[in-house]
């Protein structure tokens, strides 16, 4: 039986249309599925289902999603992720610590990028976000400085400078943030040549975000990405202190943001 499969070009271009007209005729497809994004059960001969195709450099691994949750599309992972991030968004065993150093191989101390999540409020609303603060100074990849270019290298991919928390920031246009049954999986960007989007942050293992987070982020269907340079931001036990440090670093003029489309639920 024909399925309500929606197969992006982007998906079409690595399975080839051999294999992309076998899963809309039904044959390579399944009828019920767990749904890569939320986990709840769907059905794709009773609603529209997208085709996710997760790739890394020998391996790839196509997954199925309702439609409403999230769109056909290409993520591109490193290999080892496949075998524990993949799993995990696609309902396996939780996935052996990796270590993603994005956008920093030239650095002479691979940072990693951490994240804290937690609700801002801007103009009598909660907004969920997150804040993004390296382990360590960015330096431009192939040079052979010292200086700190992370926040430079966020503004040339789209992020905007800000100097306060009064106003929502501007959404960055082929970004998204991945969440499946309230865990945060990933931070994702556009790939280059336009092959879809691959992931800019990987959690090491999908972590729990508040009941108030999803609520808001569910609602708006937008997460705020907020980005400080190494030591500015800290580890904030709660929001208020948290949004004390956003603003100092804001003031500073240490500060950019964007804000992403949600990617699940």
């Amino acid at each position: 039986m024909p399925r309500m499969l929606d197969v992006s070009e982007d998906v079409r271009a690595e399975i080839g249309d051999e294999e992309a007209e076998r899963l809309l005729a039904g044959e390579n497809a399944p009828g019920s599925y767990d749904c890569t994004s939320c986990r709840t059960p769907g059905d794709s001969e009773q609603e529209r289902t997208s085709t996710v195709l997760f790739v890394g450099e020998e391996t790839a691994v196509l997954a199925f999603a309702h439609a409403s949750c999230i769109p056909s599309q290409v993520v591109q992972v490193e290999e080892a992720q496949l075998q524990g991030a993949v799993q995990s968004i696609t309902g396996g065993v939780a996935p052996a610590p990796v270590t993603v150093p994005p956008i920093v191989p030239g650095s002479p101390e691979q940072a990693v990028l951490g994240i804290t999540s937690g609700l801002v409020l801007i103009q009598g609303e909660l907004h969920p976000a997150l804040v993004v603060e390296p382990t360590a100074p960015v330096v431009r990849p192939g040079s052979a400085g010292t200086t700190d270019e992370f926040l430079d290298l966020l503004v040339e991919q789209g992020f905007q400078a800000t100097s306060d928390l009064e106003s929502v920031p501007a959404t960055l246009p082929g970004w998204s943030v991945l969440v499946a049954m309230g865990q945060l999986h990933s931070v994702l960007q556009p790939g280059t040549g336009g092959s879809g989007q691959v992931a800019w942050w990987q959690a090491h293992q999908p972590l729990q975000v508040t009941d108030g987070w999803r609520a808001a982020a569910n609602k708006s269907h937008t997460v705020l990405v907020y980005a400080a340079p190494a030591g500015f931001i800290g580890q904030q036990p709660r929001e208020d202190l948290l949004r004390d440090a956003l603003e100092k670093a804001a003031a500073n003029g240490r500060l950019v943001a964007a804000a992403m489309p949600l990617a699940g639920t």
